[in-house]
């Protein structure tokens, strides 16, 4: 079926297979571990992975775990001006009240007056207050207009768990499986026919050639209609392996607090992540109050066509763009068209958007969290397959970026019991 449309995406995504056969051989090369492809994984182990929470979680209602709603600023202006407040005193006494409701609906405590709960105090929750802070005070010599106060912050690693391989791979072999039932030929035809066995000392053994042919029976021919069903069935029911929760509830508390933090002080919110940006959406919404429109990602091309008078997508066995590393940058002039203030890593993937964001007049902030936790997640950095952390380390002291430590500065890691 896939033919000479195959052979052309091969040539085409080179850079990017490279990527996944080094994780994929690192993963199905470690020992005691096993990878299992299917919508529900279990059972992987290792000393310094503990199981967080123990059963997973079970949620009422909708099958994305949804974000708190919200006041928008909008209705509190429109509400201000309807009780009548004069034109001097509405923008600071409406600020503080909107400000206060956005909060309280998230439930942060504002009696206390701490709207980072799950960071510990220190230096790297200081510099975030601290820097927020100073871009909102109007009048100050950093205030920073709402329009220009942007954030951007990479997913995996950064705003959920990559380890022990990105969700993008789980992904992929995963729909393999899923797709199978249409292919007996995958039965002995290679490389599928080792994913659906299992084979680890076949898949460890891969070519660029084979891992190309499984991301394009994964994702192309299907109209983008039929790949947002299949990523939506596949994100609501893919558990993690290291925490044994779905994919989805393994995002990082303290995160979810710093991006509604920063919402609910005027800035807009983008995840730019090397992950492919049609998984994203299909998601961001619900896990992170971050609409489909401001995720910026990996992209195949699409062709448009009218199928018996329909308009219709179909995705194409060509890559678009690799929004990693230098891509970054590049994307975010391409989606975004401003430079944020604030940019959030983890790998030396993300160096590239750091400088651009960094780099420059004008106020700005760039935070690094150093995966040092073998305890609640797991410690890697310099030497892994997975969200490799070396040159960015190196930089950030030359750069000013904040490391953040999720050992030190995290109080907690996962929304679910730890």
């Amino acid at each position: 079926m896939w033919g000479q449309r195959s052979s052309d995406f091969v040539l085409r995504v080179i850079p990017w297979v490279r990527a996944c056969q080094t994780v994929l051989r690192s993963m199905l090369g470690c020992g005691k571990e096993s990878l299992v492809v299917g919508p529900r994984v279990e059972g992987r182990e290792r000393s310094e992975w503990a199981a967080h929470g123990g059963s997973r979680v079970t949620r009422p209602g909708p099958p994305f775990p949804r974000r708190a709603g919200r006041l928008s600023r909008r209705a509190v202006l429109v509400a201000g001006a309807g009780v009548g407040l004069t034109m001097g005193a509405m923008p600071k006494r409406l600020e503080a009240a909107w400000l206060a409701a956005e909060q309280a609906s998230k439930g942060i405590n504002m009696a206390q007056g701490d709207p980072l709960p799950s960071w510990n105090d220190g230096a790297s929750k200081q510099a975030i207050l601290d820097f927020v802070a100073a871009v909102t005070e109007e009048g100050g010599d950093q205030f920073v207009p709402d329009a220009d106060r942007i954030a951007t912050f990479d997913n995996d690693g950064t705003l959920w768990t990559e380890q022990p391989m990105y969700s993008q791979a789980f992904f992929i072999l995963d729909q393999i499986k899923t797709l199978a039932p249409q292919h007996p030929e995958w039965q002995t035809e290679q490389p599928y026919a080792a994913v659906l066995a299992g084979d680890r000392e076949a898949m460890a053994k891969f070519s660029e050639s084979d891992l190309a042919k499984l991301v394009a029976a994964a994702h192309a021919g299907m109209t983008t209609t039929e790949f947002d069903e299949e990523a939506r069935a596949w994100a609501e029911t893919a558990i993690s392996p290291l925490t044994k929760h779905r994919f989805i509830e393994s995002v990082y508390q303290p995160q979810l607090e710093l991006m509604d933090y920063l919402r609910a002080n005027g800035f807009r919110v983008y995840i730019v992540s090397g992950g492919g940006i049609d998984l994203m959406r299909v998601f961001s919404q619900d896990v992170y109050g971050v609409s489909p429109d401001m995720v910026v990602g990996s992209s195949g091309k699409v062709q448009f066509s009218l199928e018996d008078g329909v308009p219709t997508l179909t995705k194409l066995p060509e890559l678009d763009s690799i929004d990693d590393k230098d891509g970054k940058p590049v994307n975010i002039h391409l989606h975004i068209g401003q430079k944020p203030i604030l940019a959030f890593g983890n790998s030396d993937g993300d160096q590239a958007m750091l400088e651009y964001v960094t780099g420059g007049d004008g106020p700005s902030l760039g935070l690094i969290i150093h995966h040092d936790d073998a305890v609640r997640e797991v410690a890697y950095d310099r030497e892994s397959k997975v969200g490799k952390l070396d040159t960015a380390l190196d930089a950030a002291p030359d750069w000013g970026w904040v490391v953040v430590s999720m050992q030190d500065d995290w109080a907690k890691v996962f929304p679910f019991k730890e």
